[in-house]
């Protein structure tokens, strides 16, 4: 599914949703499905500035694409990272970085999120737009493949 599809998905989603609190339940359910990170993955270097809650992030750079991995302690904090890196899942660096998670304002998520959490989010996109660069840089290899 291209990021059009995507944002169209979930811009549909979210506009079936009749009000804020319908919109924080859909957070949370994104949330509830996303599968926990390795525990040993979350270390002091993985966390993101910014947050409320604790937001661990790994990103990982396989088959030419960028893939994410996250956890909060913070179900919301954990929804909207769920959000934005499913959005990003998968896809190559030069798509990442050519399209904006723009769909989330224009679906009334972000005008129902507190200040620190617009924070976070903001926080989230930067650091996958700068691993999308990295890749693109050639900063970042590809793990070597299973023998």
């Amino acid at each position: 599914m291209s990021l059009a599809e995507k944002r169209q998905n979930l811009i549909d989603d979210l506009m079936s949703l009749p009000d804020a609190e319908e919109r924080f339940m859909f957070l949370l359910a994104r949330a509830k499905k996303w599968p926990a990170m390795d525990p040993t993955l979350k270390t002091d270097g993985r966390l993101l500035p910014g947050c409320v809650s604790r937001l661990w992030f790994y990103p990982e750079f396989r088959d030419g694409r960028c893939w994410f991995q996250m956890d909060a302690e913070a179900l919301i904090s954990k929804g909207i990272a769920a959000v934005v890196c499913g959005f990003y899942q998968g896809e190559a660096p030069a798509d990442i970085l050519s399209t904006e998670p723009d769909f989330l304002a224009e679906a009334g998520l972000t005008q129902v999120l507190s200040a620190n959490r617009s924070n976070a989010l903001s926080n989230l996109r930067k650091r996958i737009k700068a691993y999308a660069e990295a890749c693109l840089a050639g900063e970042v290899t590809e793990p070597p493949a299973p023998v």
